[in-house]
């Protein structure tokens, strides 16, 4: 723990100065020498001519997973070689929103998987789960957070970042498992605020769209707080998705069909998120009402090797009253909903699994075997029954 704490104090003092979740192949086996009492000194001219083994290479081996680095190791979130650090340290969960008027925003660029789901008034909203966070100094906008959220950042085992939420939240976090910062009261008036020396308000953005953390103000909060560094064992499952050892094209997948494009304008209308295939780099550009999606701190348009479409039951709230609330609940925990898994241009139909709140989402294909992703980033889409995605190209959706 407290090797972890220099090395993310060390990083970022020294991010301050610069800017002001395969085995081996056995070996060929050797071709053993001819026998002495075998070998003759002339072939017959009559017997056909056999080779002889030895003027035939071997096949080629396959070639060992071996890291670019002493010290590092496959993450489990995007199978990118990161530090034995950094792969023991807990990511964040950070909630984002959707708005026009909210982009573009700091860091979510740097998301290994970002979640995208709904909210009442027909607004989607993100959770961007980020393990690359101990060097950035600016990290929003942040908005406030639902209770289904929890059920996908929980996977994670992530310190969740959130600018408070509504009072349905306040059952589920006062288990005290979930550890949260929030800049006011983290569920609701009436509760009080955790963290709240981890945010900032940024005076060139109008409110709400102005509240952002930083790395150094993350690690202060979760210091007094006593959250720790590293995942905790009793609640972190790292066998989360599989991955492929090379490329996954899903060209002989069942049911495959061809995705230039991800359209999500029916399930969000008011986002109009949209994903465009790009065959030189394969990789999905996100974009938002019409434009790319851009990381404020890079200026680079959000990309994703792999995008998963999750179909989820969803309802209004029924309040004690019996009144019928204007806040959704998503069932989160599931057996038999289905959806679809995109890659390097083709779409196969899939259905998932959650069967507990830290245990993963697992997601299979109708044949029952359990998907394979590609390296690089996930974008997860959870979108309510009777809203349909089309795989179809939309010019007026994807920016010029």
């Amino acid at each position: 723990m407290k090797r972890l704490k220099l090395l993310l104090l060390l990083t970022l003092t020294s991010s301050l100065l610069l800017v002001g979740c395969g085995k081996d192949e056995p070996a060929s086996k050797p071709v053993p020498p001819a026998e002495e009492d075998n070998i003759t000194s002339e072939i017959p001219k009559d017997d056909p001519v056999v080779d002889d083994p030895t003027d035939n290479p071997v096949a080629d081996e396959p070639e060992e997973d071996l890291p670019p680095e002493e010290g590092m190791v496959r993450s489990k979130l995007t199978n990118e070689w990161i530090t034995e650090e950094q792969a023991i340290a807990r990511p964040i969960a950070i909630m984002m929103p959707t708005d026009k008027a909210a982009q573009p925003q700091n860091g979510i660029g740097q998301a290994d998987i970002l979640y995208e789901c709904m909210e009442e008034g027909g607004i989607s909203r993100q959770l961007a789960v980020i393990d690359g966070w101990q060097s950035l100094d600016k990290i929003g906008n942040i908005r406030s957070c639902r209770d289904y959220y929890f059920y996908m950042a929980c996977e994670w085992d992530p310190i969740l970042i959130h600018v408070g939420g509504v009072y349905y939240m306040q059952d589920r976090l006062s288990l005290g498992d979930i550890q949260n910062l929030s800049e006011n009261a983290e569920a609701g008036a009436g509760s009080s605020s955790k963290g709240t020396v981890a945010f900032f308000r940024d005076k060139s953005r109008k409110s709400p769209h102005n509240c952002y953390v930083s790395a150094e103000g993350i690690l202060t909060a979760m210091d007094r707080l006593d959250y720790p560094l590293e995942h905790r064992e009793e609640y972190y499952e790292p066998d989360h998705f599989q991955f492929a050892e090379d490329t996954n094209t899903l060209e002989d997948a069942p049911d495959v069909m061809d995705a230039p494009a991800i359209d999500l304008s029916d399930p969000y209308p008011y986002s109009e998120s949209y994903l465009e295939y790009n065959e030189e780099d394969g990789l999905y550009y996100k974009y938002l009402h019409g434009e790319a999606q851009i990381d404020a701190t890079t200026g680079e348009q959000l990309t994703f090797a792999n995008v998963i479409i999750q179909t989820t039951y969803s309802e209004k709230r029924i309040d004690g009253d019996g009144s019928v609330s204007k806040y959704l609940a998503f069932k989160m925990h599931d057996t038999t909903r289905t959806g679809y898994f995109v890659t390097q241009g083709k779409a196969i139909p899939v259905r998932w699994e959650k069967t507990t709140d830290y245990g993963a989402t697992r997601y299979y294909d109708m044949d029952g075997n359990e998907i394979v992703l590609n390296t690089g980033k996930t974008y997860i889409a959870i979108i309510q029954e009777e809203k349909y995605p089309s795989f179809e190209i939309n010019e007026s959706l994807a920016s010029n």
